[in-house]
């Protein structure tokens, strides 16, 4: 009965959608031309890259401070000198905020005021936990084999009653998922604003795989002689342990959005690092949503078997990632979001110093057990610890960026391709990086 419904409204998806103004990234015609170039600065000339996530965010439905703090926040990130690019790490509100149609027009609109491309990937607050009863989705009704919708007159002094479901299709994540493409990938093969070109997997992919033209987020490009890459992976559990609307069994439309995505991100993945190598470059940055290290409060009853922990469900990317980096063998940076402190570690490899933010904006400190909080992973102050894998990948490095609570700030990450600095605190090969908070 649930698979039979989600497949129907599915199936209805295009249709709807296309009064929003967007068109369906299904459609995508697989003969158009890819961008002719994706390096617009000299293989030796240095940039600037900032780097956000989890912003803007609200405490609830009527909490709009970050919202209205974000014009402030653009126009600092403009003026600052040599900023020739912005990386969002995804989840444009909280998971305690509805998925709305005004509220994904709002962030588009604002982001209109930046003066430079905006590289963004999906988080899973704007289209994979939309489902969840805290984010205004639904829930499931055993008594009537059914979904319960949140109303706007569930909530009668949060929101206006004019009878709707308070979430776009009531929190269908596969729905909002098409939002986020009809809003923020309306030009695949160019960076949001329409004038930095990149290449898409919406335009560049395996015709054996024809699916894998949905996935215009995913993206690369070519900067200061270090190669971009964008793969939509949702934080808490892929997609995957969090079954849509509760209920009893996963629907067909979960399970085959989390394998097909699943399957696209890897074969993205290696593309990018293929044309790296192919390239030259002397560095690779990934960006994606997920914390893959942390347990986000789901912890496995046997630690030796992660199969019921949200983290096993990115080891197939891990996996990719720690394969690709050995075979590369120079400098790869990664930037999530998800776990909305500042951090820096290497979780390729055991024992990797680790620094945190232990507290909202402040200074990034050794990781201890005071530090890390325990709904990390047990507690533990080393990232590698939260996995029985044995990797050993040490041309690695990671940067939670800063997000979700009080200030705004960015990481302002530098890019110098004659640098060869140390894998520390704030640097990495090509790379080194400071936070603002301005």
């Amino acid at each position: 009965m649930q698979n039979f419904r989600v497949s129907v409204l599915v199936l209805g998806l295009s249709a709807a959608l296309a009064g929003c103004g967007g068109s369906d990234s299904s459609t995508t015609a697989t003969t158009t031309t890819p961008p002719a170039t994706t390096t617009p600065t000299a293989p030796t000339t240095k940039s600037i890259v900032a780097v956000v996530g989890d912003m803007p965010y609200g405490t609830g439905p009527t909490d709009t401070s970050q919202v209205a703090a974000m014009p402030t926040f653009i126009n600092a990130i403009n003026a600052d000198t040599g900023v020739s690019l912005l990386l969002h790490a995804g989840d444009l509100h909280s998971g305690k905020e509805p998925c709305t149609l005004a509220y994904d027009t709002t962030i588009a609109t604002q982001w209109k005021a930046f003066k430079i491309p905006v590289v963004y990937t999906p988080g899973d607050n704007e289209w994979a936990d939309c489902h969840k009863t805290k984010q205004y989705g639904g829930s499931y009704v055993a008594a009537t084999g059914q979904i319960k919708y949140v109303t706007e007159a569930d909530y009668p002094a949060l929101f206006p009653q004019t009878g709707n479901l308070v979430s776009y299709f009531g929190g269908e994540p596969l729905a909002n998922l098409q939002l986020v493409r009809d809003l923020f990938f309306t030009k695949p093969g160019y960076a949001w604003g329409g004038t930095y070109a990149v290449h898409s997997q919406g335009l560049e992919y395996d015709k054996s795989y024809p699916k894998d033209a949905e996935y215009k987020e995913n993206v690369w490009f070519i900067q200061s002689n270090v190669l971009f890459v964008t793969i939509n992976v949702p934080g808490g559990s892929n997609n995957d342990n969090d079954i849509w609307f509760g209920t009893p069994t996963m629907a067909d439309a979960q399970k085959n959005e989390i394998t097909n995505r699943t399957a696209a991100n890897l074969r993205w993945l290696d593309t990018a690092f293929a044309a790296a190598k192919a390239n030259g470059v002397v560095g690779v940055v990934i960006t994606e949503q997920g914390d893959m290290w942390d347990f986000d409060g789901t912890f496995p009853t046997n630690s030796a078997d992660l199969s019921t922990s949200h983290i096993y469900q990115y080891k197939a990317f891990i996996d990719k990632i720690a394969t690709n980096t050995l075979s590369f063998g120079k400098p790869v940076l990664l930037f999530n979001g998800d776990f909305h402190v500042y951090r820096t570690d290497n979780p390729l490899l055991k024992g990797a110093p680790c620094w945190i933010e232990p507290t909202s904006n402040a200074p990034a400190v050794p990781c201890t057990t005071t530090t890390v909080p325990a709904t990390y992973g047990n507690g533990a102050t080393d990232p590698w610890a939260n996995q029985p894998w044995s990797y050993n990948v040490p041309n690695f490095r990671r940067i939670g960026v800063h997000g979700s609570t009080t200030k705004l700030e960015y990481v302002r990450l530098t890019i110098d391709p004659t640098a060869s600095n140390a894998n520390a605190i704030d640097s990495f090969g090509p790379f080194s990086w400071a936070r603002v908070a301005p």
